[in-house]
């Protein structure tokens, strides 16, 4: 390697002395440059920049590059920078102007850090290039998924919408010489969930309407209309081809229909799947010429199919003029972000460390949480409350947790404010009586023995560290624990005192000895590979990547004593380790006696729902009603419900803060509680905003970007990609439906004037909606357009084609205008097997909301 540096300096130097080569010539086009640096390269080569993360070739010249970076609502895996609410609670806003703000600043702080870590000869960091995997806009079709926290809801239109505005935001004006950051629509195509079943899942009975009108419209959006730089593909089949070899998606739909230019990359792990899990190849070698054959230009893996191109090209399966057609794009996207041309030609290469997390970014992460809140129940209005409340109650296991506030594909703020913060903002100390009450899931609670145990004669457990993954040298740092583990690199500069944010180990030990025969447990949560031996059994021995609950039961006997060992360690990188360890007797959670506690208390904030610590992409988790980071049923957990039916027994006044990012068949809640505030997870400023909207300092404006279910039997087979009773478009029975939220002003829509009856098949109407504020607070409302095509009984109930939203001051009027252009009336035609423009008649609803109750008609005729 040191040999090659020196030759690539050489190399370099002697360029400067006597001009450059055409691949390093900033005159010439990407596509120019990536043809020639191609043609110094050799095949090995060639195949290595194919993969995500991208060795350097020194006698060339060329750097290092991870393609691998997560920016879906903040810089993830990375501390002290600003992070905003999760995208389904951006989807909420329905303000796509707001959300290009947002990621225009996740860019430019990207920019930031990325500089700073060139500058200090860190720009390899994982999670810290400048090809971003976001935004996820699949359809967040099931309730149930896990990850539909990161899409934009249930809605192809909405989707489309803010998908855009992230591109566009994270990417740079079009104009511009070189690309901020190369963004990335994900997961290619007809992909939500289940979580368990993706590197398996053979979806072969999907129709052509629904994979037209429902999972690829916004895809095509975001290649035509925002220029998106990069498309992952999917895990599962799609008709028995995987999606990442899929000449059908891949060559046919995304680059000969749409007219994608760019480069293709796989989802990780996805090209293995071909052979370990799919079956469609015989091996790696095989699986990399079918994925590049079919159209994926990057690999994102563990192990690399596609180093073994070579051999399948002398194996005949694949040409090295095809690699290169491949590698072609991949080497244009580099170009085009300017990052192998001097720093002088690159305008964000200027962007300072001063914009991360500057105070105009927590205006904007506090505005953007502040339109995410959604008002879903308000009984008697008991909302706003008052700030003369002699003392008020907050309570539930989302409370006062920070974790919650940052979903999930996060980094890390240099400050996260809690609802148990922000009420405390809005009232004296002595105001407020706080109290956890009960668990998420579980209606028991763990009696610590972490202080009974002890180890070489000290009380508590002992914890040795080591500044390496393996156990092993010199030793770090000791230490004696008498309280429950929580230790984290989130935020931090280290993980216990001396010991490194990376690559460290931990070993704790300890000895219980039982008083009584009885079951005791172990509860944990921890990002790296962690193993428990007691008395040399292994109660378990897993890696996760994400810190999720487990609970881990054995039994002991009166007398006996148990030797305890954990051992800890930050096995990856990439991401933030934690370890948070208790274990003890579990006890019944007494709901009489929590609500003794609110003794002279009438009004109770419970913060409750779930956290991405249950929902969240593939999770080593199975607990009730959860399932590798899915859900199994949507209530709310049997702990939360309990106690809020407990409240109601007792007399009290309760609002409800739901956090979660997805959907809760919240119907027994409609009862126990007199106002429900949907929260979402709203990123650092999220507690701050909730407050803002109870006390009313902010007048709720979100409306829900997914159906609110009333139960679980309202779902089909959550493996059934049939759109047939799934979301707001083929079913009208919701306990809150799409589009729907309330305010604290009134507003009254009147009749829409448009300004045709009848148009061609080419033509665009104008519909302008009289909103009038009859309330006594300013506020703003989202004026919603439908359109279904009458006589079509296959087709959607209606399907959104535009929004508005408008603010309103009290007592005043506003004309709104919004244009249906030809797309509006574009649905999926049986007869032609295509997306058209049909004549016929079409009504056309306009409201507040999809129920129809919320909602007004009017009649579009559209002529031959």
């Amino acid at each position: 390697m040191k040999r090659g540096l020196i030759i690539g300096t050489i190399l370099l130097f002697s360029l400067n002395l006597f001009g450059q080569l055409p691949y390093q010539n900033p005159k010439l086009t990407s596509e120019e440059r990536a043809k020639d640096l191609i043609s110094r390269l050799s095949l090995q080569e060639k195949a290595a920049l194919m993969c995500d993360q991208s060795e350097a070739i020194p006698r060339l010249g060329i750097k290092k590059f991870n393609w691998w970076s997560e920016a879906l609502h903040g810089l993830a895996q990375s501390n002290d920078v600003t992070v905003f609410p999760e995208p389904i609670g951006m989807a909420a806003s329905f303000d796509d102007k707001l959300v290009y703000n947002v990621f225009d600043a996740v860019s430019d702080e990207f920019r930031a850090k990325y500089n700073q870590a060139r500058k200090n000869g860190e720009e390899n960091r994982a999670f810290l290039n400048l090809s971003v995997w976001t935004p996820n806009i699949n359809i967040f079709r099931d309730p149930r998924w896990g990850r539909g926290q990161e899409t934009y809801g249930e809605d192809p239109y909405l989707t489309s919408r803010m998908g855009i505005s992230v591109v566009n935001g994270l990417q740079g004006p079009s104009d511009s010489r070189y690309k901020k950051l190369l963004a990335c629509a994900k997961h290619f195509a007809v992909h939500s969930g289940p979580e368990w079943s993706r590197h398996t899942l053979n979806l072969n009975n999907i129709s052509p309407r629904d994979l037209w009108e429902t999972y690829l419209p916004a895809f095509k959006s975001l290649v035509q209309e925002a220029d998106v730089r990069e498309v992952m593909c999917a895990y599962q089949r799609l008709d028995d081809e995987p999606c990442c070899g899929s000449n059908r998606l891949l060559e046919k739909i995304l680059r000969d229909d749409w007219g994608f230019k760019y480069l293709v990359v796989s989802d990780c792990g996805a090209i293995a799947d071909f052979y370990n899990n799919h079956k469609v190849s015989s091996d790696d070698v095989h699986a990399a010429s079918k994925a590049v054959l079919a159209g994926t230009d990057v690999e994102c893996g563990f192990g690399y199919a596609f180093g073994k191109l070579p051999q399948a090209v002398q194996k005949g399966l694949i040409t090295e003029d095809e690699i290169n057609k491949h590698l072609t794009r991949v080497l244009v996207g580099r170009f085009d972000l300017g990052e192998m041309d001097s720093d002088s030609l690159v305008s964000w290469s200027k962007i300072p460390m001063s914009v991360v997390n500057s105070k105009d970014h927590q205006k904007l992460a506090l505005q953007m949480a502040q339109e995410s809140m959604t008002l879903l129940q308000n009984k008697n209005n008991i909302l706003p409350l008052s700030r003369s409340v002699k003392k008020i109650a907050v309570i539930g296991p989302n409370a006062d947790e920070k974790p919650v506030m940052l979903g999930n594909y996060n980094g890390y703020p240099a400050n996260t404010v809690t609802v148990l913060d922000g009420i405390k903002s809005k009232l004296p100390a002595g105001a407020i009586f706080y109290d956890k009450g009960c668990d998420i899931t579980e209606d028991m609670i763990t009696e610590s023995f972490v202080g009974n145990s002890s180890f070489d004669g000290k009380k508590g457990i002992k914890a040795t560290y080591w500044n390496n993954k393996d156990f092993k040298g010199d030793v770090a740092a000791h230490d004696q624990i008498t309280n429950p583990i929580q230790l984290t690199t989130a935020g931090q500069h280290q993980f216990s005192t001396g010991i490194n944010l990376k690559g460290f180990s931990g070993k704790y030990e300890a000895v219980y000895k039982a008083l009584r025969s009885e079951m005791l447990v172990f509860k944990l949560e921890y990002a790296g590979r962690c193993q428990i031996v007691v008395n040399g059994d292994t109660l378990l021995n897993k890696d996760s990547y994400q810190a999720v609950p487990f609970r881990i039961p054995f039994k002991v006997e009166s007398g006996k004593e148990y030797k305890i060992e954990i051992r800890y360690s930050a096995v990856f990188d990439w991401v933030n380790a934690s370890l948070k360890l208790n274990f003890g007797r579990e006890i019944p959670v007494n709901y009489d006696d929590l609500i003794n506690k609110l003794k002279g208390i009438d009004e109770v904030v419970f913060v409750g729902g779930i956290s991405s610590k249950l929902e969240g992409e593939e999770m080593p988790l199975e607990i009730p009603g959860f399932k590798g980071g899915d859900r199994t049923d949507i209530n709310l957990p049997a702990s939360q419900r309990k106690y809020l039916q407990a409240l109601k027994k007792a007399g009290k006044k309760v609002v409800f803060v739901n956090c979660s990012g997805s959907a809760i068949a919240l119907t027994p809640e409609t009862e126990s509680c007199d106002a429900i505030l949907q929260a979402w997870y709203g990123g650092q400023s999220g507690g701050q905003a909730v407050a803002d909207v109870l006390f009313g300092d902010y007048n709720p404006s979100g409306k829900l970007p997914v159906t609110f279910y009333k139960n679980s039997e309202q779902l089909g087979n959550f493996e059934d990609y049939s759109m047939k009773g799934r979301t707001y478009r083929f079913m009208n029975n919701a306990l809150f439906p799409f589009g729907y939220g309330l305010s604290y002003t009134t507003f009254n829509i009147g009749a829409a004037r448009l300004s045709k009856t009848a148009i061609g098949t080419n033509e665009t109407i104008q519909l302008t909606v009289p909103v009038t504020n009859a309330g006594l607070r300013d506020g703003v409302e989202v004026v919603q357009v439908y359109v279904r095509k009458m006589n079509d009984v296959e087709g959607p109930l209606k399907t959104l084609r535009g929004f508005k939203r408008v603010e309103i001051p009290a007592g005043k009027s506003q004309q709104v205008s919004i244009n249906l252009n030809p797309s509006s009336f574009e649905f999926f035609d049986l007869r032609q097997q295509k997306m058209t423009v049909t004549p016929g008649e079409y009504e056309v609803y306009y409201g507040s909301s999809s129920d129809s109750k919320d909602l007004k008609t009017a009649i579009i005729s559209i002529l031959q």
